[in-house]
């Protein structure tokens, strides 16, 4: 039932249940699917919704540290999430983020399995799912991150192919030719059959279609966006990116604020209704022997009923 309540295909969520049970994570998940005050990023029914072209940097910041969060604990639960995109993230009005829709997720089985090509929503699809290569893993994820971190950044869809082909025509463009693994993919590809994907007139790279976007928010994009599935950066690597520098100081500084609050935990031998240990002795005092306990006589208190 909880596979149907949050959307996904019944195979893909059992296998996602069998390996999490019911975790915390997965039923903060069920949560905020139902909650009312969660909603869509950039869903423009909703009036609670960011405004698509104008989203704060520090929020975009937030966002996708949240997200690389999220994918990278599937990542490390060996589940690949296969469909990130803004329409599968979830904010709430106190901007906290929860990564939805498990309908294409995949639990990773080895290294030389295959998996199926037709996953992701085309515009946040890696170079190995658009030539249709079946032997993929969390990269293919990492590159949808940065697909959306480069969205959030400029209001508008990064790469908005209206084919496979066009697609990877637009990221041609951008990084430049196919690695030869997927070059070959491509070309024994049955549904590319007669099918070439056009030489660019002219390059587009990155630092032209984000000129004004700092050195860390460019150099974590070209992080995310490899063509090469090896070299992409993980959501581990990510995480410590200097872009999240100033995250990473706010949490430390709330924890070290949280500890200074807590109060100091007391010994036993300072916990109140215990003697104090004696410094010449290394025994307990009588009152913490069971032995003496039991052997004093019942004491004359009369307790009140309650």
């Amino acid at each position: 039932m909880l596979g149907h309540a949050l959307g996904c295909h019944t195979s893909c969520s059992l296998i996602v249940l069998t390996s999490w049970g019911s975790g915390a994570e997965l039923c903060l998940l069920q949560q905020a699917l139902l909650s009312p005050v969660t909603v869509k990023l950039f869903d423009p029914n909703s009036k609670n919704v960011l405004s698509y072209n104008r989203v704060p940097e520090h929020l975009v910041r937030s966002i996708t540290w949240q997200t690389l969060q999220a994918v990278n604990f599937c990542h490390k639960h060996n589940c690949i999430h296969r469909d990130v995109k803004p329409e599968n993230i979830l904010i709430t009005k106190h901007s906290v983020i929860k990564l939805c829709d498990f309908g294409f997720a995949r639990m990773l089985t080895g290294p030389a399995d295959y998996y199926t090509d037709y996953v992701a929503t085309r515009w946040y699809r890696s170079p190995e799912l658009l030539v249709g290569d079946t032997q993929y893993g969390p990269p293919v994820d990492v590159w949808a991150i940065g697909c959306v971190f480069a969205e959030l950044l400029s209001g508008v869809p990064l790469w908005p192919g209206k084919s496979d082909v066009d697609q990877l025509y637009l990221i041609r463009r951008t990084l430049g030719d196919l690695i030869p693994r997927h070059q070959q993919v491509f070309s024994t590809n049955q549904f590319f059959s007669g099918v070439t994907i056009p030489d660019p007139e002219s390059m587009e790279p990155l630092e032209m279609k984000f000129p004004s976007i700092s050195h860390p928010a460019l150099a974590l994009m070209k992080g995310c966006l490899r063509m090469d599935p090896a070299e992409r950066q993980t959501c581990e690597q990510l995480l410590q990116h200097p872009y999240f520098d100033s995250l990473k100081e706010a949490d430390l500084g709330k924890e070290h604020e949280k500890a200074a609050r807590k109060p100091a935990k007391l010994t036993r031998k300072h916990v109140p209704g215990y003697l104090p240990q004696l410094s010449s002795s290394n025994v307990l005092p009588a009152l913490d022997s069971k032995k003496y306990f039991c052997k004093t006589r019942k004491s004359n208190y009369h307790f009140p009923n309650i």
